[in-house]
């Protein structure tokens, strides 16, 4: 009879082993906080075989639990929720485009219910980089030649949303500007619509310098209701 391999479950073991020791800086099994013993060392450990530890190690991977790198060998990432949710909206939009006009819908709900929570821990060094990012925003439309500022619009959302702990609000954010990128509409916008969308951007920096953050929620709703006035063919 082939002998029934013993169950070891990475992701758990990920989540429960080796918690820093506040006195020695290491681990349970001696290496620092964020190293993880190697596959072999687990293989050992644990009766599981080597195959079996990769494939679940390929799944850590992908939702961005773990990094994997020749020198540094097996270290746990700090937890992002926005891997898991970029995987899964990545094949929900390849499947059927207007999943993302969905998730576009429940990103602006989001932003508007943490937006009073969110810009109240906004620091002055948070707002330098937002009037930054318009600066660098305004020089790429009225450059020579005209560029898209894909990024800085990025930015400057992400930024004002940076300062929630919570990871879980921040990954969704996240994920929808990977899934933004991916359904393409960062490499093409009429000059005139963007014009229109930074000029919005340009309220909300302003009234948050102000510290008239009603007013940054007006320009943000009003910005929002412009996507929806977007032709269909944009």
């Amino acid at each position: 009879m082939r002998r029934r391999q013993p169950s070891f479950d990475f992701l758990e073991f990920l989540a429960t082993d080796g918690h820093l020791n506040e006195e020695n800086g290491h681990n349970g099994n001696g290496h620092a906080p964020d190293r993880l013993p190697s596959l072999q060392e687990l293989s050992e450990q644990h009766g599981v075989s080597i195959s079996v530890l990769r494939e679940q190690l390929r799944v850590a991977r992908a939702l961005g639990l773990v990094e994997v790198k020749p020198r540094t060998g097996i270290r746990r990432l700090p937890y992002s929720f926005a891997p898991a949710v970029q995987e899964s909206l990545l094949y929900a939009i390849t499947r059927d485009r207007s999943r993302f006009d969905q998730f576009s819908d429940l990103r602006r709900h989001i932003e508007k219910i943490y937006w009073a929570e969110a810009v109240g821990q906004l620091t002055d060094q948070d707002l330098k980089r937002l009037r930054t990012l318009l600066d660098r925003a305004d020089q790429k439309l009225h450059g020579d030649p005209i560029r898209l500022p894909h990024a800085e619009h990025r930015d400057l959302h992400l930024t004002i949303f940076s300062r929630l702990e919570n990871p879980f609000v921040t990954g969704l954010l996240e994920a929808y500007w990977e899934a933004y990128d991916e359904v393409g509409l960062s490499r093409y916008e009429r000059l005139s619509y963007l014009e229109k969308v930074w000029d919005f951007h340009r309220q909300i920096v302003e009234a948050l310098e102000q510290g008239d953050f009603d007013a940054g929620y007006r320009a943000l709703s009003e910005h929002f209701d412009l996507i929806d006035q977007r032709p269909a063919n944009e």
